[in-house]
């Protein structure tokens, strides 16, 4: 699976998956209303009693491409291919949370804390802890979301394929993306914000689950044809090793 052009090809898209997973753990503490960036009116949606407008955080804006890795993994590498990636990820997530914690709590000099006071910001330290310390319950939500999320993924592709062949890619991938997706959704909002301090009510957490779920449902069928896209530039790269790549990867999965 590590040699020749298929194992530099495994490093590319496992880089390519770890670093947008880990971005958008780290800037996902930003939330952004969807309306104004676009210059449109509030949709003002309204759920399960609640209303409100579309923020979402920016992380939101990555993980359709972790999504979209996830399956082309799955498509050359198998089960394996993904799981191994899936856990180095969750790993390192850990490795680079803690590291932020550590950061956080050096002492910082007076100088740096008062740095950027000029341009709206009077404590650098207060800022450099609120960015990076998020709460331990969005954390392990996040990380137990994408993990069940994966399993999820890798299982629902895998029983698609066995039923479609090689036929049907949109299906498997898009398919297997939109049912994991529906768990990872609402699994995350559950562990950091009803379990959490914040204690939302169940109307709160259904209405804000099922727009985040709406909004990734919507961004997995729009990035359909990057899917194809990267299939295409993945067996052009390969060439004659595209084929002995996709069949050991069907193997993986015969063996599951």
């Amino acid at each position: 699976m590590f040699s020749g052009k298929g194992g530099r090809l495994f490093v590319v898209l496992a880089a390519f998956f770890l670093t947008n997973a880990l971005l958008a753990e780290f800037v996902g503490v930003k939330i952004f209303a969807l309306e104004p960036t676009l210059g449109i009116a509030p949709l003002d949606w309204r759920l399960f009693g609640q209303r409100g407008s579309l923020n979402f955080t920016v992380g939101v804006l990555l993980w359709p491409f972790v999504f979209v890795m996830t399956d082309v993994i799955n498509e050359y590498f198998g089960r394996r291919g993904v799981r191994f990636v899936t856990w180095l990820t969750i790993g390192l997530i850990v490795y680079a949370f803690l590291f932020a914690f550590f950061a956080i709590r050096v002492a910082p000099t007076d100088w740096w804390v008062a740095s950027l006071s000029h341009r709206g910001v009077p404590d650098m330290q207060a800022a450099f802890a609120a960015i990076f310390g998020q709460g331990l319950w969005s954390i392990g939500g996040s990380l137990t979301a994408f993990l069940i999320g994966q399993l999820l993924d890798v299982g629902i592709f895998h029983r698609i394929r066995q039923l479609t062949g090689e036929r049907l890619v949109w299906l498997r991938a898009t398919g297997s993306t939109l049912v994991s997706q529906l768990v990872d959704s609402f699994v995350v909002l559950y562990i950091a914000f009803v379990l959490g301090p914040q204690q939302w009510g169940i109307d709160q957490f259904l209405a804000v689950g099922t727009v985040n779920y709406g909004y990734k449902c919507l961004a997995a069928v729009a990035m359909t044809p990057l899917i194809y896209l990267a299939h295409w530039t993945i067996d052009r790269y390969l060439g004659e090793e595209a084929g002995r790549v996709k069949a050991l990867a069907a193997e993986d999965h015969a063996q599951w």
